[in-house]
């Protein structure tokens, strides 16, 4: 029997999770045809979405206007028994619009007063930050904080976040004039970075047809927050063999210039490579990626099937890269082909 063999065939979750996975798979499937009701295609965002959700990460979503990026998250929600709450981002949007702010306010007792502190939209369990290119680094930062430490400081105050808490933000990548575009180590908070492309030709005829007349369809809730939070539990527990973490981490030391086995065209291309946080969002993401294909043991496959949305956002191009057209995306797809046939 092989080393990887011998690694697939000892690591096994055990009867309980096995069961917590099959029934996870069926409510995702159940999520998937609930929202293929208001959401024509889109079925690689959905199941990366869902991933982000299931391994307890972030998400942002980079796409023109008009790809329903801002429905589909409502419609999760609206399929998740969880407070929603939607925060459009504009250049005059303060810290504490998403934070909150103490307010004077009367007491008991006449003719004191006393300042209160009103809890601002980051206090839910979705939060959609639309266009967070928006608004500037103070009021960025004030959301990536609460985002790292699922907690909120403002002023002398100090909340903790309920949980479970996604931030599910998009971002629109072709109108740059007065944005404040997030800097690299920002967007590396954001578990995947997925992007939004035009429907198909056939998709776009069922838009057409279908989103054009009749009522808005009624969603109903299929899960709720302590469901999410005991499949965040089991994903963390899916096995993954060694094999599997070891092609992992040499698929990410392979994206950093400095890496001393870095192919020479990662060198000419890359300025600056993913971190160790990379390696972590790769697990989980496969994790996620593994169970809700319906399988109980992580693959190569899964890892492959998350590296474009992990990585993307991780690895700054240099100018080479930019004169010859070559993007992120691409330099992350040759690293996997090359790092399968080894």
């Amino acid at each position: 029997m092989s080393e990887v063999t011998k690694s697939a065939v000892s690591a096994k979750p055990n009867d309980e999770d096995v069961v917590a996975i099959d029934r996870l798979r069926c409510q995702y499937e159940q999520l998937r045809t609930e929202l293929a009701r208001v959401i024509i295609g889109q079925d690689e965002v959905i199941r990366n979405l869902l991933i982000c959700v299931f391994a307890r990460g972030h998400a942002l979503l980079m796409g023109v206007p008009g790809l329903a990026k801002t429905m589909l998250i409502h419609s999760l929600s609206d399929l998740m028994h969880l407070k929603f709450s939607r925060i459009q981002f504009t250049p005059d949007l303060m810290p504490s619009d998403i934070t909150g702010t103490d307010i004077l306010q009367e007491t008991d007792v006449p003719g004191r007063r006393a300042f209160e502190f009103v809890k601002g939209p980051i206090f839910a369990n979705i939060v959609l930050a639309d266009e967070i290119n928006r608004t500037p680094p103070k009021t960025q930062a004030a959301l990536l904080q609460a985002m790292q430490e699922q907690s909120v400081n403002a002023g002398s105050h100090q909340f903790k976040l309920d949980k479970p808490f996604f931030v599910l933000a998009t971002q629109n990548p072709i109108e740059q004039e007065g944005t404040y575009p997030l800097p690299e180590a920002q967007l590396d908070r954001f578990m995947f970075l997925i992007h939004v492309d035009y429907p198909t030709a056939a998709e776009e005829l069922r838009i057409a047809r279908e989103t054009t007349g009749g009522a808005p369809v009624k969603l109903e809730p299929v899960l709720t927050g302590q469901d999410i939070m005991d499949y965040q539990d089991v994903v963390r527990r899916v096995p993954v063999p060694d094999h599997v973490y070891e092609y992992v981490v040499r698929l990410v030391r392979k994206a950093r210039p400095k890496a001393e086995d870095a192919p020479e065209w990662v060198k000419k291309w890359v300025m600056w490579g993913p971190g160790p946080r990379a390696v972590q969002y790769l697990v989980l993401g496969a994790k996620a990626h593994a169970v809700l294909r319906g399988s109980y043991l992580v693959q190569v496959e899964d890892v492959d099937s998350v590296a474009v949305p992990v990585l993307s956002h991780r690895i700054l191009t240099n100018f080479h890269a930019e004169s010859e057209g070559i993007t992120s995306r691409e330099i992350i797809k040759r690293l996997v082909e090359e790092s399968r046939e080894e």
